[in-house]
């Protein structure tokens, strides 16, 4: 089993480093006394459902449970079935007291305006723990993007476990725009089958469909355009932290058109070697 436990200064961005470990797979509990951990980890271990990644925030908001957490450590780091990581968020004085300004929110260890003497008083007692890291990241000067970035880059072997996902959905305008959407795409330019006798009764997923609205040049070149415009971005939507593009493809009654150009889109990127999900919602 896989376990990282994230620690370190108050407002330095445990609760991202969580958010990450948690979209990368991992079973995240936030604020756990380090003592539970290995009775979690034993839930686990007799569940039907084992959990294989568990990522476990603690820090000092468990008070004096909290002194618990180098034991525990040293007790997981020497057992030979898990793989104990101990990540470390840090940031300088400036910034920490810049971003509890900004959110009016207190420091754990005061009830008032945190202060440098407040997070000199946290440094030194989380000294010991610092030393045990694997891993220290500071957050000074990392936005988000920037922060999602350096734990890419710092646990690449975890996160190109995670590929990137496309999620195409297929919809009628008439019954609504599907919530979900990044990406929305009109394909009611096509000449619509819906008005042909003898296709009327079909849906996208025939052949017939797809040869006729595949006969037009304009959704030839739509293909070939849309598909490039994904080959563009997508590297840079990975950059910027997201895991997966929900793109949607509307006609009017979401039978047709729509249902071919999501068929057709999804089989070129999955021939790109993306991961696919394919819906067609109102057929």
């Amino acid at each position: 089993m896989k376990v990282v436990i994230i620690t370190g200064l108050s407002g330095a961005g445990k609760t991202r480093a969580a958010d990450w470990f948690e979209d990368v797979g991992y079973y995240v509990v936030d604020n756990m006394p380090p003592a539970l951990i290995k009775n979690f980890i034993e839930l686990t271990e007799n569940s039907n459902e084992a959990v294989e990644k568990a990522a476990f925030v603690a820090d000092i908001r468990g008070g004096a449970f909290f002194k618990d957490l180098e034991s525990v450590l040293k007790e997981l780091k020497g057992r030979k079935d898990i793989e104990c990581t101990l990540v470390y968020l840090e940031a300088s004085d400036e910034t920490l007291i810049r971003r509890y300004n900004e959110t009016r929110r207190h420091h754990p260890l005061s009830e008032s305006a945190t202060s440098k003497e407040i997070i000199d008083r946290e440094r030194e007692s989380l000294a010991k723990l610092a030393s045990m890291a694997d891993y220290i990241i500071d957050t000074s000067n990392l936005k988000i993007s920037q922060f999602n970035n350096k734990m890419n880059q710092t646990f690449s072997d975890i996160y190109s476990e995670r590929r990137f996902n496309i999620n195409i959905i297929s919809f009628g305008f008439k019954y609504g725009l599907p919530i979900e959407s990044d990406i929305v795409l009109d394909m009611r330019f096509i000449p619509n089958p819906y008005y042909v006798p003898s296709l009327k009764g079909l849906t996208g997923n025939n052949k017939k469909i797809q040869d006729y609205v595949m006969k037009y040049e304009i959704s030839q070149q739509f293909c070939d355009n849309f598909e490039s415009f994904l080959k563009l971005t997508i590297p840079h939507y990975i950059k910027e932290g997201k895991y997966s593009l929900n793109i949607a493809f509307g006609c009017t009654g979401g039978h047709h058109r729509s249902v071919c150009m999501a068929n057709i889109m999804a089989k070129r990127l999955e021939d790109e070697g993306y991961r696919v999900t394919l819906n067609h919602r109102d057929i």
